[in-house]
């Protein structure tokens, strides 16, 4: 973060300096866990359900704190605000204002927001300073932590934004107005949530409508939903997709025998090679969103694509592909799922998997609301008919996966259903041979990744 004194935070905050002096700075980062603390960094001591940041604020002092952002006041140097959540959006809002050379990038959709956002902040990098957030930083707290990342040496701010509800990102773009916005897709990611997927465009474009005029409005012409946010910006608008009519296209599209896709990415400035290191068919939307948010900032297709071809998994338990000495490829896909990036996940197992055999190893798709029975059944189906040898499904909520694989008359594989993580790890230590390739993905609540973890201990 730039330098402040306590002063103008509590300007910019709304707050009251208590017990130390106006013009103390604070040099530091913000943090929210007293354990991150560095020399000069503002604590901001938030209360949760199990936890009071407040009772912490002493440690975060004593490991090098200049000050506290808290909501009574503390034994020593703190801006004492009634909000601490709504103080954390003022101070990012106001640090930003500060720092009118840095691009806003927004990034949001319903799926591949984390993965697109790591991308662009790699291509990025090549042209500048690039802030971006380590995973999915992406609400009314990580989304301000990122921003107070930055300094004046920032040239870009790439910012992933979620929403639960219709308003959030609208909130988020508050304190980040974006010079560029980026919208992925509308998919069924806590549709149970919104209420249907008109719901979920209505949240997802307000990231378009903060977009000022001179900005630029990225959107997938692939989606429906997503394309007729054209009308909703002030911005100019550029188009990715395998749409003949996108602006930023992929053309001559393969995958090699890892899973890694290769295209053509074609702009009207020209066009250019890329080989992803990524793994997955679904990488070369998030990589054409990429490309079109760089080519706003003003780089090169040649520099793009090379960057493109360059970039790593840069967040944990996405498509992780790890091969173990035995033979045995595990893909830990385990952060989170919906049907669209289960769908797609699967998709690459089984091309991954040729001529070996191929386990998916699935749990809950959280937030799916009255359809979460019949979409975790369609996701069953989709297994069996893409020829998957072993189908394991994890916990409850899961089941109705195997249910809808054994639908499958064709299917010749085998369904297992089990309680828990141990028991998926029991069942796949009793299956699995050298070679095999096994897919590991369910939302947040399954806890999934242990069992990849627990199969390359």
């Amino acid at each position: 973060m730039i330098p402040l004194p306590l002063s103008a935070i509590a300007e910019i905050t709304a707050g009251t300096v208590h017990g130390g002096r106006p013009g103390a700075e604070v040099t530091g980062p913000v943090v929210i866990d007293s354990r991150a603390v560095e020399p000069g960094a503002l604590f901001a001591a938030f209360r949760g359900e199990r936890v009071d940041g407040h009772d912490y604020a002493a440690a975060a002092l004593a490991a090098g704190a200049a000050a506290v952002l808290a909501e009574r006041p503390v034994d020593g140097p703190c801006v004492v605000v009634p909000d601490v959540r709504r103080a954390l959006g003022a101070l990012a809002r106001g640090v930003l204002a500060r720092l009118p050379e840095a691009t806003v990038i927004g990034v949001t959709g319903s799926a591949g927001k984390t993965s697109t956002k790591d991308l662009i902040a790699q291509v990025l990098r090549d042209a500048g300073p690039t802030v971006a957030p380590a995973g999915s930083f992406n609400n009314e707290i990580g989304l301000p932590l990122t921003v107070l990342r930055a300094d004046a040496a920032t040239r870009f701010l790439v910012l992933e934004m979620g929403a639960r509800g219709i308003g959030h990102i609208a909130y988020l773009t508050g304190i980040a107005r974006p010079g560029i916005g980026v919208v992925l897709n509308v998919g069924t990611a806590h549709v149970g949530e919104f209420g249907g997927r008109e719901a979920i465009a209505k949240a997802k474009g307000e990231l378009v409508e903060a977009v000022p005029p001179g900005g630029t409005a990225v959107l997938n012409a692939d989606d429906p939903l997503v394309r007729a946010m054209a009308d909703r910006t002030a911005g100019e608008v550029v188009m990715f997709g395998r749409s003949p009519e996108a602006t930023v296209r992929a053309e001559d599209e393969g995958m090699d025998e890892f899973g890694r896709a290769r295209f053509t990415l074609v702009t009207p400035e020209g066009s250019a090679p890329v080989g992803l290191r990524l793994v997955g068919g679904h990488a070369v939307a998030n990589a054409l969103a990429a490309a079109a948010a760089a080519r706003a900032a003003g780089l090169p297709v040649t520099a793009v694509a090379a960057a493109l071809s360059r970039a790593v998994p840069a967040s944990r338990w996405r498509m992780e592909v790890t091969d173990r000495p035995d033979g045995v490829t595990v893909v830990n896909d385990a952060y989170n799922a919906n049907p669209d990036s289960v769908r797609a996940a699967v998709d690459t197992l089984t091309h991954m998997a040729r001529g070996r055999r191929a386990f998916a190893v699935l749990g809950e798709m959280a937030e799916l609301g009255a359809d979460s029975v019949a979409e975790h059944a369609k996701i069953g189906q989709h297994v069996a008919r893409s020829g998957v040898a072993t189908l394991i499904t994890v916990g409850d909520a899961a089941a109705a996966m195997a249910e809808g694989a054994e639908q499958v008359a064709s299917w010749t594989g085998e369904s297992v259903r089990v309680d828990d993580v141990g028991a998926a790890l029991t069942a796949l230590r009793e299956r699995l041979r050298p070679r095999d390739v096994v897919l590991v993905k369910g939302s947040r609540v399954a806890g999934l990744e242990r069992i990849a973890e627990g199969l390359l201990a």
